[in-house]
C-alpha cells in the first residue's frame, strides 16, 4: 500500500491568538543591541522566507548577507545622501520633525541583509506573469514579510531601510544586473520593544482602522 500523505496540522484558537499577538508585536526596528546574532540564525530565517508563495513557483528572491565593512559603509553613505535629500524636501515644522526621527539602524545592527528579485529567472516558465510581470517583485516581498514574522517569533528585530539608492546598493554589493533591489534590512536583538509603531509614538502618523481600507462592490 502506498504511503498516505501526511495529514495537515490543525490550528486551534490558542494558536490563532498567539499568531495575532505575533502580528501585533511585529515592529520595524531601528534601535539594536550590539551583540551578534547566533550562528546560523540568518540562514534559518532565509529558509523560512523561502517557504513563502511565489508566482509560478518562480522563487525569484535572492538574499545577500552583507558582512564586509567597506560594503556596509557604501550602503550607509547611500542612506545618508538619500536621507539628506528627503529632509530637504520637507518644509517648516515637518522638516524639523523629520530630522528628529531615527530612520535606520545601519551602524548599530550586527547583521545586514539585502533582498533582490531576479527578473531574468526562467524558473516557473513565466506562469502567472504574462500580464503582470511585477508579480516577481510581489513574490519577493511576500518572502520578506514571512521572514519578518519569523524573526520576531525568535525575538529578533528587523528594520527595512527604504531611504536608499537601489543602484548604489546593487553596485556596492556587486550583484547581477538582472537583480532589482527589493529591500535592505538591519537585523539584531532590539534595544526596546513596544506594541505601538515608533512613528506613531513620535507623532509622525497614526495607525488607521482597517475599515478605512475596505471598498465593497
Amino acid at each position: 500500500m502506498a504511503d498516505l500523505p501526511p495529514a495537515p496540522p490543525a490550528f486551534d484558537d490558542a494558536f490563532r491568538a498567539q499568531l495575532h499577538e505575533l502580528f501585533v508585536w511585529r515592529r520595524d526596528v531601528r534601535r539594536f543591541r550590539s551583540e551578534p546574532l547566533p550562528d546560523g540564525v540568518i540562514e534559518a530565517l532565509i529558509e523560512e522566507a523561502c517557504l513563502g508563495p511565489s508566482v509560478g513557483l518562480s522563487q525569484p528572491w535572492r538574499f545577500v548577507t552583507v558582512d564586509e565593512p567597506a560594503r556596509r559603509m557604501a550602503v550607509t553613505a547611500s542612506f545618508r545622501r538619500s536621507n539628506l535629500e528627503a529632509l530637504q524636501a520637507y518644509d517648516g515644522e515637518r522638516r524639523a520633525h523629520y530630522a528628529r526621527l531615527k530612520l535606520a539602524g545601519l551602524e548599530e545592527a550586527p547583521s545586514h541583509l539585502a533582498v533582490f528579485v531576479d527578473e531574468a529567472t526562467e524558473v516557473g516558465h513565466g506562469l502567472g506573469r504574462r500580464t503582470m510581470p511585477e508579480m516577481l517583485r510581489y513574490s519577493a516581498v511576500t518572502a520578506v514579510g514571512q521572514m519578518w514574522l519569523a524573526a520576531r517569533a525568535r525575538g529578533i528585530g528587523m528594520g527595512w531601510v527604504s531611504i536608499i539608492e537601489p543602484t548604489a546598493v546593487a553596485q556596492a554589493l556587486d550583484v547581477s544586473p538582472d537583480w532589482a533591489l527589493i529591500g535592505y534590512f538591519c537585523l539584531g536583538f532590539p534595544a526596546e520593544l513596544c506594541a505601538e509603531p515608533e512613528l506613531a509614538r513620535e507623532g509622525w502618523e497614526r495607525r488607521l482602522s482597517p475599515a478605512a481600507f475596505i471598498v465593497r462592490r
